[in-house]
């Protein structure tokens, strides 16, 4: 008698979701039985949307109504307007003009008409679309001019020889402007060649880009005096040493915009300037929102902040000094050497002005002027340059990204914001990285990271993306695709199933949208640390989360059984802490005395305090405080990282406890808990590539509940402490715990295996028909599409059919069972590495790509995807751990004819057409992107590839 590992495993019997509804009495509160009726048949907003990338743009009317319905009959609930990188060449063809293709230029009459019939249509279809404010990113283009584009300070290195009586001015560049100078005594420097830098000399800057590493200084900031600049040359007084003039330059990093679409190209704007972004509202803003006519978009959009090297802004000097209250440019040797605690003083202040100038003139003006036109700013705010936590909290809907669960990660970073200041929707860009090349992401791979995505507190997806792509008798299959991301359209021929992934995503974005956010631990992250740490060209306060809060604390909070918001002072000081119970100070030096006063307050109400590593003793401009010295007294303090966990077992009750022989188990399991006022809510997920079994006890105060089965919405009974959990490689459940009014529900306690018996082995003898080349072959064993030549190159559909009996009818249920998955070596939980993350946190494609991107570690016995028909009826379908399926209704006794249709990825397809020649593309527009892991474009295995059994259960 083998295991058997169904959707739950630990009852003996699956119960409908109305017979559920009879058998256990109804909750207290009517409004549970519409959560069930919700969970069942969601509301449409809940479902994911994608960004829809408009190549060129390169777009015609019929294509876009078709892509439009696609997306609503996939379960897509509307897309984001992006407009990129041209494809293709304009082409004109007299004697064919149906293959003609013409990019519209961005801004252009003619695309413009093409955004208003889009959103009429969307509309009409009950779509949402949402319209990125720009092409590419960030926001910038022909409209700014070097003026308003990002600027960045520069220091120029001028050697003043012994007894000089003059230094001479550097040459500038255009726009370029000298701000102050001094000079310093020179220091010896070891010669560095790291990043091609020569004793104290910059190494050389990437077009657009910022140094990694600073080189070492060959100077020493304490000897500074100031310089007055008069005309071609400076006197200077006289040594008998040879000296450095330092000469500071109000410059810009001329970034241009990231795969601008024709037309678009241009400077990156002056995000620290309002006249930088004004001009961009009024001149791509408003033309873009026109098109939209009587009814605006969802909402406007902003991808993450990436002006790298934004360091400067031509009004710093004066918005200092009304801000800090004293000049900041005597102090500018300081600030570029560093290495003082005078230094860090500047840098705080002048990290903590970037931060205001980029929060009143980015995001507050954008999302006022979002307001004035009616519709909502949505904003990726983390990058660079520095905006904060409660940065997130001046615009509309904050987004993140990157299913980094058990690290610092900016996705956690946006739904902790909107777990903090109120907002219950927390949008995520998801599927940005996911299994590298393009088309090579299955449905398994879009689990895999939603359900991180989800146990972060994402609630509503926003799937990177889907490809705009011409019809096929312009552009041969598999058609359009960005240059590094998942594609979901339908030319990926695992297409078919998108409807019951998507109603997976919409089911659980839905429920994890209902109550309030209940996560127990709060981690303040050490603001005022980033800024001092700030360095020219290093001004990104998520850049340097990645090294303040680091994996170790995050896995310590998480494997005790809790569930993590991040948190800074400026939000403890507005709202507090809310309901979390324990506050984690990771190691910190810098903090707000009313911020500490807040927390005792929250202590003297029940919450706990422990801080990591040492206890801040310096108030944010870095002065010793004997105020938060006496402060601090009372918070608890754990000297190792390693010892957390145990620290946190000691303090308080954890939301979920696990139990198992496998300590590993704590470290792959993950949950969230959203909180009714008569019921708790609660997703749990295995988030690796093997099957676990433990023990769960859940921190509620109600006894019993419901697992829902987050595909069918079928019931069954559990109790909230000792359940038995065994879950499939990448299985997630639903848990709902509430009070029963009247007659308790069962007692008994269900196994957590129920009897197996083997009813048909359906392993052999099927007919397989590959419907793209109609040709049809019998396959004694089950066998891999890509061993037969014939097949080698296939993409697509194929249909396995047979004939089996079965003698009499079954009382118990019957279960279609395809086995065989087994786990592949790697990390399942480990964060995308296509592109190495840059200092600001985020892929950075001028550094050295390091891997394939996450996806699931897992080798399917199904190659990638299935839909099952049984005598004529869609059974369900099949695309991701356990690969069972529930057929007790579609069985009758006698003969039964079952079909299997099988979809894989388009890799092999593409693999066999000859390599695009991007050539003349590059020659006309230059290089915009760049095709990732082609040599990752070659067939794999495809097809029905483990056993396949009919089994009943034994519900006795």
């Amino acid at each position: 008698m083998r295991r058997f590992s169904s959707r739950f495993p630990q009852t003996t019997l699956l119960v409908t979701l109305a017979i559920s509804t009879a058998t256990f009495p109804a909750f207290a509160e009517s409004s549970m039985e519409s959560l069930k009726l919700n969970f069942k048949n969601p509301p449409s907003d809940a479902r994911p949307m994608m960004r829809w990338w408009w190549f060129g743009t390169a777009v015609e009317k019929p294509e876009i109504l078709r892509e439009l319905q696609e997306m609503k009959a996939d379960g897509i609930g509307g897309a984001e307007l992006a407009f990129v990188y041209p494809e293709v060449l304009d082409s004109h063809n007299p004697a064919d003009p149906a293959k003609d293709l013409k990019n519209l230029p961005f801004l252009s009459p003619a695309m413009l008409d093409a955004v208003h019939f889009t959103q009429a249509e969307a509309r009409r279809l009950g779509l949402r679309i949402d319209v990125t404010l720009c092409s590419g990113w960030p926001y910038g283009g022909p409209n700014t001019t070097l003026a308003e584009a990002a600027s960045r300070l520069r220091t120029i290195e001028v050697p003043v020889a012994a007894h000089a009586l003059v230094a001479i001015p550097p040459a500038l560049e255009q726009g370029d402007s000298i701000i102050s100078a001094s000079i310093v005594a020179k220091i010896f420097v070891p010669c560095s060649f790291e990043n091609g830098s020569v004793c104290g000399a910059p190494p050389p800057t990437p077009a657009g880009g910022r140094n990694s590493t600073p080189p070492p200084l060959a100077w020493d900031a304490t000897t500074a005096q100031p310089l007055t600049l008069n005309g071609s040359s400076i006197i200077i007084t006289p040594s008998d040493k040879p000296r450095t003039a330092l000469f500071f330059i109000a410059s810009h990093t001329k970034q241009q915009v990231k795969r601008a679409a024709v037309e678009a190209e241009g400077y990156v704007l002056d995000p620290f300037s309002h006249q930088a972004v004004a001009t961009h509202l009024q001149k791509v803003g408003e033309p873009l929102v026109k098109a939209f006519g009587d009814i605006p978009p969802y909402a406007i959009f902003s991808d993450s902040l990436e002006a790298y090297g934004a360091d400067w802004t031509p009004t710093l000097p004066a918005e200092f000094l009304k801000r800090r209250g004293y000049d900041l440019l005597p102090h500018l040797p300081e600030l570029v050497a560093g290495g003082t605690p005078a230094a860090e003083k500047v840098r705080h202040d002048w990290g903590q002005t970037l931060t205001e100038l980029v929060n009143e003139n980015y995001l507050t003006q954008i999302n006022n002027w979002a307001i004035a036109h009616h519709t909502k700013f949505r904003s990726q705010t983390y990058g660079e340059p520095a905006v904060t936590f409660s940065s997130q909290n001046l615009v509309a809907l904050p987004e993140g990204e990157g299913p980094q669960w058990r690290a610092f990660s900016t996705l956690r970073w946006a739904t902790s914001a909107n777990h903090v200041f109120g907002n219950n929707i927390t949008s995520g860009e998801t599927f940005t990285w996911l299994h590298s090349p393009v088309f090579r992401a299955t449905p398994l791979d879009m689990k895999a990271e939603a359900d991180i995505d989800f146990i972060v507190g994402e609630n509503q997806i926003v799937g990177h993306g889907w490809p705009y792509s011409p019809p096929g008798h312009k552009v041969p299959e598999p058609g359009w695709s960005l240059y590094a991301a998942g594609a979901f359209n339908d030319h990926n021929p695992w297409h078919p199933v998108m409807p019951d992934v998507t109603r997976y995503i919409q089911r659980i974005s839905w429920l994890l949208r209902q109550g309030q956010p209940a996560n127990q631990v709060a981690i303040l992250l050490p603001t005022d640390d980033a800024w001092a740490s700030f360095s020219p060209a290093h001004v990104t306060v998520t850049g340097a989360m990645q090294r303040l809060i680091s994996p170790a604390l995050m896995s310590a909070i998480l494997s005790a059984g809790y569930n993590v918001d991040f948190i800074d002072a400026e939000a403890i000081n507005k709202v507090g802490l809310g309901t979390h119970q324990i506050l984690i100070l990771p190691p910190t030096d810098r903090i707000p005395v009313e911020t500490l006063k807040k927390i005792l307050d929250w202590s003297v109400r029940g919450g706990k305090t422990v801080a990591v590593g040492r206890i801040p003793t310096l108030d944010p401009e870095g002065n010793p405080s004997a105020e938060i010295t006496e402060l601090t007294k009372t918070i608890m303090l754990v000297p190792y990282t390693a010892e957390l966990t145990k620290a946190l077992d000691k303090i308080g009750d954890p939301d979920f406890k696990l139990t198992s022989s496998d300590d590993h188990t704590k470290e792959v399991v993950g949950f969230i808990r959203r909180k009714l006022p008569t019921a708790d809510i609660y997703f749990v997920t295995n988030t690796s590539n093997r099957p676990l079994q433990a023990t769960a006890n859940f921190d509620t105060t109600h006894r019993d509940g419901e697992q829902w089965d987050p595909e069918t919405g079928q019931a069954a009974h559990v109790t909230a402490s000792n359940l038995a959990l065994n879950l499939a490689p990448y299985e997630s459940r639903v848990f709902i715990f509430a009070h029963y009014s009247g007659s308790e529900p069962p007692r008994n306690s269900p196994s957590d295996s129920a009897s197996i018996t083997p009813l048909v082995d359906l392993s052999t003898d099927w007919r397989v028909t590959f419907t793209g080349t109609k040709e049809t072959e019998t396959e004694p064993t089950l066998t891999d599409w890509t061993t037969n030549p014939a097949t080698l190159y296939y993409s697509g559909e194929a249909i396995y059919a047979r004939d089996f009996t079965i003698n009499t009818a079954q009382k118990n249920p019957v279960f279609l069972e395809i086995e065989g998955g087994k786990p592949l070596t790697g990390s399942p939980n480990s964060p995308p590495e296509h592109e190495a993350l840059g200092p600001n946190g985020l892929p950075d494609p001028r550094i050295t790509r390091t891997g394939p991107g996450m996806h699931a570690y897992y080798d399917p016995p199904i190659h990638e995807a299935a839909i099952v028909f049984l005598n004529g009826q869609r059974a369900g379908s099949l695309w991701h751990p356990p690969y069972q399926l529930d057929v007790s209704k579609f069985l009758k006794p006698g003969q039964n004819h079952i079909e299997i249709h099988v979809y894989n990825t388009a890799l092999n397809a593409w693999s066999k057409l000859p390599p695009h020649d991007y050539k003349p593309l590059i020659e006309k527009y230059g290089d915009r992107f760049q095709m990732q892991d082609l040599d990752k474009v070659q067939p794999i295995p495809s097809g029905i590839l483990g056993p396949i059994h009919l089994v009943t259960q034994d519900t006795k």
